[in-house]
């Protein structure tokens, strides 16, 4: 069961980080998400619950 919280976090971290990106128009690429204010703060709130995820599967027994 611990490496199922590592993994969905990490992969939340990721995939927020994409959003941030994507939110605050860095990735250079045209389309609904780009631009929008919206899917920056989304992704950071997607980030830090990958990292709360990520921790908790590091500390699991």
């Amino acid at each position: 069961m611990r490496w199922v919280w590592l993994i969905v976090g990490i992969l939340l971290v990721l995939m927020g980080g994409v959003w941030t990106l994507q939110g605050l128009n860095l990735l250079g690429q045209t389309g609904g998400m780009n631009g929008q204010a919206i899917w920056a703060v989304i992704g950071l709130i997607v980030v830090v619950v990958g990292l709360v995820l990520a921790g908790v599967g590091v500390r699991r027994r």
